[in-house]
């Protein structure tokens, strides 16, 4: 397993990073440090959260994970250790996306004392704020590279035309460029990705870690009938994937797991990380099942043959 350089920053990650939206969420404080000692334990060093995370829950607030994220590098003394990315804009009871000088300096301070931190690695704009105008939104990012709270930029959920704009504004303007780029990217949803960021991210050598990664859940074969759809909280989530197509790319997995001795799961984001615009698939885990699952991917023999299968048997 070799590291890869993250878009044109200077940091180096494996290509996995955990998904820390299940902090506080499906799984509670004591389990995360369990499965975030695990996740490191094997060498992996990056992990993605936000300050949302995880608000929809009732009974939080939000900052959940970042919290938790925060307790558990304090308690292990490894912050120099990881690379920690989280985002800022959604909805924290401001009622709207907001990615304001104003809002943003405000909350990159409330994360980072969540996180327990003085500097963020990799700080991403959630979602699109067409309301404020980009050049606003990151001569905020250009303070906070200065004064040393954030080391690099990214952007999450833009169309490949607001992406274009956001780099040429800062061109432009010579303000800091999203380094990074998050789409919602699996097997099954190829197309919004593929046909919209993708060569945007290929032309600039964005780094791209994609959410979403298995689907919800989808890509693991544990939802294979509407029956299934109780089998965790995310299931409601994954009835849109029971169709023909879904049937078929869980057939392919099915046949390439069987040839490789793995799961399915590591068999579909294998075949992410062998993407050419892939840095490093965010997935979640709830347990250390799953997270060994997730964990063998990068070093799974997989072949050009079985990875041109997947591509094929997911075209759309």
């Amino acid at each position: 397993m070799e590291k890869r350089q993250l878009g044109n920053t200077g940091l180096h990650v494996y290509p996995i990073t955990f998904g820390g939206n299940v902090f506080g969420w499906t799984i509670d404080e004591k389990k995360s440090f369990e499965l975030l000692d695990a996740f490191t334990g094997r060498g992996f060093n990056f992990i993605d959260t936000a300050d949302v995370y995880s608000r929809w829950k009732p009974g939080n607030q939000g900052g959940e994970s970042e919290a938790i994220l925060g307790n558990w590098m304090k308690k292990r003394g490894n912050r120099k250790d990881v690379i920690i990315a989280t985002k800022v804009g959604s909805d924290m009871g401001q009622g709207k996306v907001d990615l304001s000088k104003k809002y943003i300096m405000k909350a990159v301070d409330a994360s980072l004392k969540r996180l327990q931190t003085d500097y963020i690695d990799l700080y991403q704009s959630h979602w699109d704020d067409p309301t404020t105008p980009f050049e606003e939104t990151l001569d905020a990012y250009a303070d906070l590279i200065k004064s040393g709270k954030v080391r690099h930029i990214g952007a999450s959920n833009l169309t490949a035309d607001r992406l274009k704009e956001a780099l040429q504004t800062a061109q432009q303007h010579g303000l800091p460029l999203y380094e990074t780029f998050q789409p919602h990217y699996n097997l099954y949803e190829r197309a919004a990705f593929e046909d919209g960021p993708e060569p945007v991210c290929l032309g600039n050598n964005l780094g791209v870690l994609n959410y979403y990664s298995l689907a919800s859940g989808f890509l693991t074969g544990k939802y294979r009938s509407k029956d299934d759809l109780g089998k965790s909280p995310r299931g409601g989530g994954v009835e849109k994937y029971l169709d023909d197509r879904g049937f078929k790319i869980l057939a392919a997995l099915d046949e390439v797991a069987k040839t490789l001795n793995t799961t399915p799961a590591t068999a579909a984001l294998a075949w992410l990380i062998h993407r050419p615009s892939v840095t490093a698939p965010i997935v979640s885990a709830t347990t250390i099942e799953q997270l060994e699952s997730i964990m063998k991917a990068p070093d799974l023999p997989i072949t050009a043959h079985e990875i041109e299968l997947l591509t094929q048997e997911s075209a759309w």
